[in-house]
């Protein structure tokens, strides 16, 4: 059962991670609602390190070539002479803001901001901006027309992506709307941008986790590989796929049905909040 249920997390890591809904929402409602313990350290790991993966496998040329137009614009001296280059500057200021907030202010959302009311909250909240984003953007404006002032807007929402319920995807794709940004502009921005808070997560919890392996101390968890195996492999897996049909989906079709799935997700976290707690 500890497998099935690690695998059953790991789905729904990847998908929810890539998806407007809240992956940090799903994996504190999920064991609330089945009465599953917390997993534990060693099995946030490996779902983020299994995402990290979903993601630099899908846009790993996209990367390969942002990195190259970097540093021929900074050895020729012309650092934002063409799009890829302007592109990979306006990645590092967008990620800036979420790395300080995360360092900053990791353990007080882990211990403060965890409540299923708390979740209720920014689940609808979030919902109510995607839908007139979406609504009133002109959706004109692809990726390549993007700007420092896209970058850092953006960037400064992620950072409240720490906060469960809102969405990392959601939030920064919802930005992406409001400055008029196409939807699948908004999906490809929104997940490069994700890549390195993503693996610097996975990186930062894996640096503890064989911080705590090298120096065991009393109570110290035990690490379960089979379960840490399953939810990498699902996460990474699910992970992948969904970016990949997210986006084909977005060339025809809106974030309507993604509105509705957080404000009945957020009614049925009340009512069961109010019933049994």
């Amino acid at each position: 059962m500890e497998i099935i249920a690690a695998a059953i997390l790991g789905i729904i890591q990847g998908v929810t991670e890539f998806l407007p809904i809240s992956s940090s929402a799903h994996l504190i409602l999920v064991p609330w609602f089945l009465g599953w313990k917390p997993e534990g350290l060693a099995f946030d790991v490996s779902l983020h390190v299994g995402t990290a993966l979903a993601v630099i496998a899908f846009f790993w040329k996209d990367w390969l070539r942002l990195a190259r137009e970097m540093l021929l614009g900074l050895r020729e001296g012309k650092p934002l002479s063409n799009p890829d280059r302007r592109l990979a500057w306006y990645l590092v200021i967008g990620t800036l803001p979420a790395l300080v907030a995360g360092l900053a202010l990791e353990d007080y959302v882990e211990k403060q901001l965890r409540s299923p009311l708390i979740i209720v909250f920014t689940l609808a909240t979030l919902a109510i901006f995607l839908f007139w984003a979406e609504r009133r953007g002109r959706q004109d404006r692809t990726i390549e027309a993007y700007n420092w002032g896209d970058a850092l807007s953006i960037g400064l929402s992620q950072a409240i992506a720490l906060i469960p319920g809102v969405s990392r995807s959601g939030i920064t794709m919802t930005t992406a709307m409001m400055r008029n940004s196409t939807r699948t502009s908004a999906a490809r921005f929104s997940f490069l941008l994700s890549t390195p808070v993503i693996a610097g997560a996975g990186i930062l919890q894996l640096a503890r986790l064989l911080k705590g392996v090298m120096h065991p101390v009393a109570g110290m968890e035990t690490v379960h590989w089979g379960a840490m195996g399953a939810g990498f492999v699902c996460a990474a897996v699910s992970g992948f796929l969904c970016i990949r049909y997210f986006l084909r989906y977005l060339q025809t079709k809106s974030f309507t049905p993604f509105v509705v799935y957080r404000l009945c997700l957020a009614a049925l976290v009340l009512v069961y909040y109010l019933k049994f707690s």
